[in-house]
């Protein structure tokens, strides 16, 4: 599981997610392999996701977004409604990093 954040960081997350539009939408299927390895793509690429979950998916938003942040070893940052927004720090070079307070 990823580092848990503090309370300063996960303020500063919400604030820079508050402008994102989702990138991963996860429908009736749920949390599968293939929504796993598109989250950790963008989390590589971006860092921070907001995703969103359709009235078709059996699942609670809350129950969907753990599920999947455990499995890209993600953090949650906040949930609300059907949008849930996730960060995990890029071991990639060519990305610009968050500088987390």
């Amino acid at each position: 599981m990823a580092e848990p954040l503090t309370g300063k960081q996960i303020r500063q997350l919400r604030s820079m997610a508050n402008t994102l539009k989702a990138t991963l939408i996860i429908g009736k299927e749920g949390v599968g392999a293939g929504t796993a390895k598109q989250a950790s793509e963008a989390l590589e690429a971006h860092e921070l996701i907001k995703c969103s979950v359709l009235d078709a998916a059996c699942a609670d938003t809350r129950d969907v977004a753990n599920d999947l942040a455990e499995r890209v070893d993600a953090n949650v940052v906040q949930v609300i409604g059907h949008k849930f927004v996730l960060y995990r720090a890029s071991s990639r070079d060519d990305v610009e990093r968050i500088e987390l307070v």
